[in-house]
């Protein structure tokens, strides 16, 4: 299996209530419902207050290499993706377990 995590730092200046936020969190949201491809999926808001922290994260899961290159190709996710790019920027770990 391949982990996934992603975390998201808002850009400067938008906050949580911008509706181009809220439309991103809630196409995230629903991909869990949306990939086959997916075995595992959450995500929601960072609730530390520490300045290092990130603003938003997704933990997945799916079973092989394969199976992230098409969630990673997937119209949904890149629909989110596209979404995300207009307000933050974002990290990523992939990783066997």
């Amino acid at each position: 299996m391949i982990r996934h995590l992603v975390l998201f730092k808002l850009n400067d200046g938008v906050g949580r209530d911008d509706p181009r936020v809220v439309a991103g969190v809630e196409a995230f949201r629903a991909l869990g419902g949306q990939i086959d491809d997916l075995r595992f999926w959450e995500c929601a808001w960072n609730i530390s207050d520490r300045p290092i922290a990130y603003d938003f994260a997704i933990n997945s899961a799916v079973d092989d290499a394969d199976a992230l290159k098409r969630y990673l190709e997937h119209p949904a996710h890149q629909a989110g993706v596209a979404l995300w790019r207009e307000f933050a920027t974002w990290v990523i770990a992939d990783y066997e377990f």
